[in-house]
């Protein structure tokens, strides 16, 4: 949108190529680029390519050559009134019935949204409630978020549609709104969270705060000596409810995802399925293998330093393997697993994740986060993989398949200009390249990440890698205390 918008505003007339289903979300998106009048084609979701063409060509060339009217030169400066201060006063009923209201969306059928909540019940950010969690950081209420580093370095990327510039001011899409202190904290408070949980809350915020690429999803870690000072969960259940720190944490980007990105479905945010944001956890310092970075350190912070790294993958997939079975594979080398593998009566520690390979990359590209319980680190650690590096490397050799394989997944179809575009390892066009060649399904290595984590049954999940929400940057927790 902001390079239609561009051309747009130097008065050359630009079309939007969209479903009728998203006009809203786009025409939301064009008023927040400062050219709400674009000009729009409706294309079909059903009808074949050239069937649709020849339906939509004469009035997409008309509109392309119409010079724009007076009113679609008209442009202004999004206001977003919504954006104001809301701390309560009255009584708890009021209060209730207030942080209750929803509003009616036209184009979700008429269903309610609610205006300030995730859908659940919330603690009232009362203004004694809130003074209280400010207690939580030497930063003034009213400072206004911004970046406390320069986070875009090398092939790290921020979330799109942000600078990641130290300075800069926080965005929060899709509407772009910024955010005072004093307001992370109201919605600390009304999440369930705690003073000592604000600095965590805070590098929440300046990460994008749960909003993703702006149609929410994906998760939180932290890493660092501040997980245990507020008592987050480091064993079993880190996922499930209960924990007063994991649980209220993970709601609160819920929480910023609706009142400070101001998504709204159907308007402002075209996601198809949706997904809670609140897989918030940590991870398990204690329990890595000698040798083995923790996740902060991978980020180049220090041991002694707390960070938080935005993770995609809200959805985990978990281990194909029971856990009976995985326990013989390392025993004793019986099963399935080991039959798989072809390492039938050999005992001792063994690769597992080899067997989950073959799903990893059959229609999907992109690296893999691994979340596993120490033991099974452990295990990976005496088959031979004394870094969390190795595991990386191996990973990124596994992930090679034919031009011909790669050939017929989805994604590529766009990342690669209709396959015109020049294939990074081999320096010519995917065109030009014959079937047999290999090629990587992620970029590097480092698209993939290992944490450590959890406890019980033998069980490890599988989530989207690092840019899976659009960044691959970590946050410091340290610099919000």
């Amino acid at each position: 949108m902001p390079q239609l918008a561009a051309v747009e505003k130097a008065g050359i007339p630009m079309v939007l190529i969209i479903y009728s289903d998203q006009e809203e979300c786009f025409r939301q998106a064009a008023r927040l680029a400062g050219v709400p009048n674009i000009r729009t084609i409706h294309v079909s979701r059903t009808l074949p390519g050239p069937q649709d063409v020849d339906r939509i060509i004469r009035p997409l060339m008309d509109a392309l050559l119409r010079p724009l009217t007076e009113t679609e030169k008209s442009r202004g400066v999004f206001q977003d009134s919504d954006n104001k201060r809301i701390i309560f006063e009255g009584t708890l009923e009021e209060g209730q019935e207030f942080f209750s209201q929803s509003e009616i969306i036209p184009t979700l059928q008429n269903a309610p949204i609610c205006k300030y909540t995730d859908g659940l019940p919330i603690v009232l950010p009362t203004e004694e409630r809130v003074a209280a969690m400010l207690k939580g950081t030497s930063h003034k209420p009213d400072e206004i978020l911004t970046f406390q580093a320069n986070h875009r370095q090398g092939d790290r990327q921020v979330q799109m549609g942000r600078s990641g510039i130290k300075g800069d001011r926080v965005a929060f899409l899709p509407m772009k709104r910024y955010a005072s202190v004093e307001k992370i904290a109201t919605i600390g408070v009304m999440a369930g969270c705690k003073p000592d949980h604000l600095p965590i809350l805070l590098a929440m915020a300046e990460s994008g705060g749960g909003c993703g690429d702006g149609r929410g999803g994906g998760g939180y870690i932290v890493s660092g000596p501040i997980a245990r000072e507020v008592g987050m969960n480091f064993d079993v259940n880190i996922l499930g409810p209960g924990s007063p720190s994991n649980r209220p944490l993970g709601r609160a980007a819920d929480l910023m995802w609706r009142n400070l990105g101001g998504q709204i479905p159907s308007v402002n945010n075209c996601g198809v399925w949706g997904g809670p944001v609140g897989n918030m956890f940590s991870e398990n310092d204690n329990a890595l293998p000698p040798g083995w970075k923790t996740l902060r350190e991978e980020y180049d912070f220090k041991k002694n330093e707390s960070c938080l790294v935005g993770i995609g993958g809200s959805m985990w997939r978990a281990t194909s393997f029971s856990p009976g079975g995985y326990r013989a594979f390392q025993k004793s080398g019986h099963g399935g697993i080991a039959r798989r593998l072809g390492v039938k009566g050999v005992p001792g520690s063994k690769n597992w994740i080899e067997y989950e390979v073959p799903g990893f990359w059959a229609g999907n590209e992109g690296g893999m986060t691994i979340m596993m319980l120490p033991q099974m680190a452990r295990h990976l650690y005496e088959a031979g993989f004394k870094t969390k590096e190795s595991i990386y490397e191996w990973l990124f050799k596994k992930s090679f398949m034919t031009k011909a394989q790669y050939y017929t997944h989805s994604w590529p179809d766009m990342r690669t200009n209709a396959w015109n575009a020049i294939e990074k390892t081999s320096g010519k066009r995917w065109k030009e390249l014959p079937d047999d060649y290999m090629v990587p399904a992620m970029n590097d290595p480092f698209e993939c990440c290992v944490i450590v984590t959890g406890a019980g049954e033998e069980q490890a999940l599988f989530g989207g890698g690092r840019m899976m929400m659009g960044s691959d940057a970590a946050y410091s927790i340290d610099v919000w205390r």
